[in-house]
This record gives C-alpha cells, sequence and structure tokens, in this order.
C-alpha cells in the first residue's frame, strides 16, 4: 500500500517537542519555507499594524518590544522591517543592528536583541536615549528585548541624568504595565500581556486552514468512515476541527489556557505551536514520539491508532514523564491533575456502565459510539480482563483509564458538565466556577453571585480566625493578642460588612490595572486593600469554606491569606486613628474573645481590664 508523503506534515512536526525544532525560530523559518517553498504559519500579530503605522508617520516614537521568549519579539521586527521597505537579505545578515531611512527621513535602527549586542556596540543605546529624550531627533528605535534582559543592559550604559531617566521610565512602564509615560518619546509593547487563550484558536484556524492539508487529499489512509484504518493525524485534525458549533476540544484548551493566565502563567506563542504539532502528530512509538506519514501508516497496521489520542497529546502523554516536565506547555497543562483525578460517577461510567441500567446511555454516548479513541480494543481488551480478575491486568487498565478520564475531559456535552461533574476531573474542582462565574462576570462589570461572595468571606473568616466559623456576610479581623499571624485567633479586632454598608464592603472586581481582586474597603476616606484572586486561591478559599484544613490543603495559600490579613490590620489601625476621641482619657481597657456558638456562628464576650485602684 502507497501512501503520501506530505511536506506538510514533515513541516508542521518540526514545531513539535523534538530535540531539535529549529522552525521555532523566527531565523530559522524563512531557511526552511524557502528550501521546501512552504506557506508560512502566521497569526496576524495585535500589535503589528499599530507599530507599523507609527514609524510611517511623521512624528513617531521609539518603540521597545519585551516579554518571554517565544512571543513573537523577532517576528514583529521582522516583519515591521519588511513593510517598511527593507531588504530580506539584509534582515538575514549576520548584523545585530539593522539601518533603513524611513519616508518621514528619520533613521530607524532595528536591535533584533538587545542580549546579543557586543560591547563595541553598546554605544549606540546613547543613541537610542537621545532619541527618547528628544521627539526632534533624526533618529528612532525598534528595539527587542526579554524582560531581564531590558534592565540588565543598562548597566553597561555609563550613568548620568539622562541615563537613569530613561532606565527609570522603561522600569515604570514594565512594573505599571502601561505602554507611555508623558515626557518619554518612548512606546513599549510587553508581547506576554497578550493572553495564550487569545492566541489559541487563532493558531488552531489557521493550522486547520494551511493548504498543505491538500497533500492529504489522495492518501489511502484519509478515510471518513468508522472503520480504525484511517490515519490517525487525519483523524486528529477531524477532532480538532470539531462539526459546527461543537468545537469542544478547542474550547476546553482554550479555558484550560485562560485559567493559566489567571493563575499568573503565560505561554507563548511558540509553546502553543508546540501545543498544537503534538496535538495533531503525538504518538509514543513514532519517531521522536511525533508521527510522520510513514509512521501513521505503521501504527494503523498494528493496530495501535489509539495511542496517537488527541485527548492524550493534549496533556503530553506520547512524550517521556522527564521531556513533558521539562516542556513549559505540558508542565503547566500537567498540574491540572486531568486522568489522574476523577469521580466516583465517572470512573463507575467507564468501568461499570455497559452492564449497568442507570450508567448505559452514558456508556454508550460516551464510549461506544467512540470506536476510534473510546471503545477502542485495547481499552475493551483491558477492561475485560479486569473485571473477570485476569492476574495482572490492574495496571493496564489502570493506564486505559486514565486515557478515557483525558478523553472525557474534552468530551463530555457543556449541557452534561454540572450534571456529570466535569472539573472533578481536575485538581481544581471549581476552576469552571471560577472562569465563568466569577472572573467572566467581573470582567463585564457585573457582580459576582452573593452565594460566591458568602463562600469566599467564609473562607476568610475561617483563616483569619482559625475556627470552623459559618459567618459569611462579614469580615472577622481578629489577633492572639500578640501578632496576627497565629494559627487561632481569638482577640476580636473589628468585623467589615461584606455588603456594601456604611462605606464598608468586601466585593469581587477587576481593578485598575485588570487583575482579578478580592477588595475591602473600611471607608471611602480609607484606600481599600486587595488580594489578587487567581484560580490556586479560589480553589483554596472554597475548599476550606467547605471545611478543608487551611495549613494541610496549601502552605502557600494559607501564608498569603494571612499576608493579606496583615494589610487588612495596617487598615484598620489607620481608621481607628482618624476616628479617635482625643477627649476620652480613660484608662479602661477592655477587649473581646470570639467563640462559637452552638450553630457555628463566631461570639464574642467582653473582658475588662481595669488599672484604677
Amino acid at each position: 500500500m502507497i501512501i503520501n508523503k506530505s511536506e506538510w506534515i514533515s513541516f508542521l512536526r518540526q514545531y513539535g517537542p523534538i530535540p531539535r525544532n529549529d522552525n521555532m525560530y523566527d531565523e530559522a523559518i524563512h531557511r526552511i519555507i524557502k528550501r521546501k517553498k512552504m506557506k508560512p504559519i502566521i497569526i496576524e500579530s495585535v500589535y503589528l499594524s499599530e507599530l507599523i503605522e507609527n514609524f510611517k508617520s511623521n512624528n513617531p516614537k521609539s518603540v521597545i518590544l519585551t516579554g518571554t521568549a517565544g512571543d513573537g519579539k523577532t517576528f514583529n521586527c521582522r516583519e515591521v522591517w519588511l513593510e517598511l521597505g527593507g531588504q530580506v537579505d539584509v534582515w538575514q545578515n549576520e548584523e545585530k543592528i539593522k539601518e533603513l531611512v524611513l519616508s518621514n527621513l528619520k533613521k530607524l535602527y532595528v536591535i533584533k536583541d538587545l542580549s546579543e549586542l557586543k560591547d563595541e556596540e553598546r554605544g549606540i543605546l546613547k543613541l537610542f536615549i537621545n532619541s527618547v529624550l528628544n521627539p526632534d531627533a533624526s533618529n528612532v528605535f525598534l528595539v527587542a528585548a526579554n524582560d531581564g534582559q531590558l534592565i540588565e543592559a543598562w548597566k553597561h550604559v555609563e550613568s548620568d541624568l539622562q541615563t537613569d531617566g530613561v532606565r527609570n521610565c522603561i522600569e515604570q512602564m514594565l512594573v505599571s504595565e502601561i505602554q507611555e509615560i508623558s515626557g518619554f518619546n518612548l512606546k513599549l509593547y510587553n508581547l506576554s500581556r497578550i493572553s495564550s487563550a487569545i492566541l489559541f484558536p487563532k493558531l488552531v484556524d489557521v493550522v486547520l486552514e494551511h493548504p498543505g492539508w491538500n497533500d492529504c487529499n489522495n492518501c489511502v489512509l484519509r478515510v471518513d468512515d468508522q472503520t480504525d484504518k484511517k490515519c490517525p493525524i487525519w483523524e486528529n485534525r477531524k477532532r480538532l476541527e470539531g462539526n459546527g458549533d461543537e468545537k469542544l476540544i478547542r474550547s476546553r484548551v482554550t479555558d484550560l489556557l485562560e485559567l493559566c493566565e489567571l493563575n499568573g502563567v503565560h505561554l507563548p506563542i511558540r509553546q502553543l505551536l508546540l501545543l498544537v504539532s503534538n496535538m495533531l502528530l503525538g504518538h509514543p512509538e513514532a519517531k521522536d514520539r511525533l508521527m510522520s506519514c510513514s509512521d501513521a501508516m505503521k501504527i494503523v497496521n498494528d493496530n495501535k491508532t489509539s495511542l496517537a489520542s488527541i485527548y492524550r497529546n493534549i496533556l503530553g502523554e506520547n512524550l517521556t514523564e522527564r521531556r513533558r516536565e521539562s516542556t513549559d506547555v505540558f508542565s503547566t497543562l500537567g498540574r491540572f491533575g486531568i486522568g489522574y483525578e476523577t469521580s466516583n460517577t465517572i470512573d463507575n461510567i467507564l468501568i461499570f456502565g455497559e452492564d449497568d441500567p442507570d450508567l448505559s446511555s452514558y456508556y454508550q454516548q460516551l464510549v461506544l459510539d467512540d470506536t476510534y479513541y473510546g471503545a477502542d480494543p485495547t481499552f475493551r481488551a483491558n477492561q475485560k480482563d479486569y473485571l473477570e480478575g485476569v492476574m495482572d491486568s490492574g495496571e493496564l487498565f489502570l493506564t486505559s483509564l486514565r486515557s478515557q478520564r483525558q478523553r472525557l475531559f474534552f468530551v463530555i456535552p457543556k449541557d452534561k458538565e454540572e450534571e456529570l461533574k466535569l472539573w472533578q476531573l481536575t485538581t481544581f474542582q471549581y476552576a469552571g466556577e471560577f472562569l465563568t462565574d466569577v472572573y467572566r462576570i467581573a470582567a463585564k462589570s457585573d457582580r459576582v453571585s452573593t452565594q460566591i461572595g458568602s463562600r469566599i468571606s467564609q473562607g476568610l473568616n475561617r483563616i483569619f480566625t482559625g475556627l470552623l466559623a459559618k459567618n459569611n456576610n462579614e469580615l472577622i479581623l481578629a489577633t492572639s493578642g500578640s501578632h496576627s499571624q497565629a494559627k487561632v485567633s481569638r482577640i476580636f479586632e473589628e468585623s467589615v460588612s461584606v455588603p456594601r454598608k456604611r462605606g464598608e464592603s468586601m466585593q469581587v472586581k477587576i481593578n485598575d490595572f485588570g487583575k482579578l481582586v478580592i477588595e475591602v474597603r473600611f471607608s471611602p476616606s480609607i484606600p481599600a486593600v486587595e488580594l489578587v484572586l487567581q484560580l490556586a486561591r479560589y480553589e483554596f478559599l472554597s475548599r476550606v469554606a467547605e471545611g478543608a484544613l487551611p495549613g494541610s490543603f496549601s502552605r502557600e495559600c494559607y501564608e498569603d491569606i494571612l499576608g493579606f490579613k496583615s494589610k487588612l490590620l495596617k487598615q484598620l489601625e489607620l481608621r481607628r486613628k482618624l476616628e479617635e476621641d482625643t477627649n476620652d482619657e480613660s484608662d479602661d481597657l477592655s477587649f473581646r474573645i470570639i467563640r462559637l456558638n452552638q450553630d457555628g456562628l463566631i461570639d464574642d464576650k467582653i473582658v475588662e481590664v481595669n488599672y484604677n485602684e
């Protein structure tokens, strides 16, 4: 049997997690494209048109592009260079500083990578400083640099008032996440601020619509019926594409990526390219664990197509454990524990569903209807041996079971997410609620539901006091008398109303910097105290509110919340000073000791100390 050997598949394979994936670097992409005459994989840059417009204007500003490795800094620089009339051969030469006269007669200097400048070339940074401080200068710059390199570069420039002023300006833009500062002829674009959840669907569309797939049109393994003899690469492509509005795989992956961003983990486009390539081509027995066309034929003939499952490949299961943990995107997605976490309902469906009348409809829809990656011969055989008690069958079946849990996370229909408790298949059981009912609601400037606000306040109260309190309509601030970080705090300091009342409130909102926060306000005249609310902290607070012990669940989150409590107590002290009655000269001292009443609510008892003889 003869199959087509697609140049496109070979090209796409280079983006995956192979030992030498030169294709992931902008400098190497165009050499390969030119040699193979291949259309590149390009996503429209968020800022590209804005950058080009800036340099074409009569009064352009110098620009710094920063971000992590793989965010597209070099790509944007090259596209700007070519759009402004720069030559390809000049861009590809070894010079680190490119020069181009613009239509506005200013000279543009492009520094492709600030860290690669030699000592004798660093003098150009003085010229850069002049262009930033003098809008009428005859030069403008386009500079690419990673965050750390951007700060490090200034240590090699002789310090003076002008240099220090520009360095401080750049540091302020980085820290404050702003693009411009008045008085400086400079813009800073941090490409790491572009969410991977926004880029991923666009990248999927570009890859799926690439004309290279036409190579597969006449392949004997491209069949669209239910036979198990079809190409696993083509099958993965069809599943990623989805039917009509049912694009569950990309939707679920996008949700995971958005949760990663909200948890403070950014994945650059280079990692997203790696992910998509692995999703389509991954197989543990292929060369470099990524399928070529020849590999696909052998895998089909050996009846091992189930190991090419796109659902496993999303999590890097085709790779060795070491390779998986050393690859950012798989290490990050692996923290969700998909496949390792489960629920009784899901496991009962997978193990006993065929013979259980209450679960048989789920088993039919979620397992039997998918004969390629669901009820494939390997899973069915392992399941049969396990149920019949065949010796040594347990480990094989548990491996199959983990793969099926991973598949179910990406195929359970949206209308059954709540019924089957989709997010119990992950480490973060409240992740779905956090994304849809907290972050996305707050992003629309809507109020997060009272039920969620009450659970957050209850979790905070249990950590603040160390007691299993049920109070959820007020925050209870308490200390141990000596310090605020004690595990159990019984000295009542103050309560803060959760609903807005006399200037007090606790709310979940998006702050001025675009961060999701818990904001506690003591009064209109005192600045509010904020705690960034990311996924791990939300899960922690929700679990504590449901009865988990704070210290045992997450030591890091526990300490973060105690730090938040300390900030609240400092702000409380400020309010007390503002409200202090200077005429009260009483020597009497009283304090309130808190305890739980029979309903689990915090009660208090006043203790008075009198120093008068």
